[in-house]
């Protein structure tokens, strides 16, 4: 199981990584192994504004779809569109190739709510 430090993490399996003033979010790898093969990402939220906890998208397996959240607070600028045609990449690669959307977090958005490496381990392991 890979946990990057690099990350902040929330309890519903997502992450977000800030790079300057634009933050990439996806599932993490405790997540994508328990849902199993991805087979469609479905994110009709590019250009919104959403709250954190909001659903930005949903993810599909081949038994269920599971909806994604958003970590904070802030606008969906893009969506990853490699995904359109390669949806195992958030399988293979959840932390890097497999990215979901870029967000511009909101003024206010409270990172400090988000878990780090050892607390989502921890929430893992319990």
């Amino acid at each position: 199981m890979n946990y990057p430090t690099n990350v902040k993490y929330t309890k519903e399996h997502e992450w977000i990584r800030l790079e300057g003033d634009v933050a990439y979010v996806g599932i993490t790898d405790y997540a994508q192994q328990q849902l199993g093969d991805i087979v469609f990402v479905d994110i009709q939220t590019e250009g919104e504004t959403l709250e954190a906890d909001e659903a930005f998208g949903t993810i599909e397996v081949v038994k269920t779809i599971s909806d994604l959240f958003m970590p904070v607070g802030g606008e969906v600028l893009e969506q990853n569109a490699a995904l359109a045609d390669q949806p195992e990449l958030v399988n293979q690669d959840p932390y890097g190739e497999g990215w979901l959307i870029k967000v511009k977090p909101a003024a206010d958005a409270d990172f400090d709510n988000l878990l780090d490496a050892e607390a989502y381990k921890a929430l893992i392991n319990e």
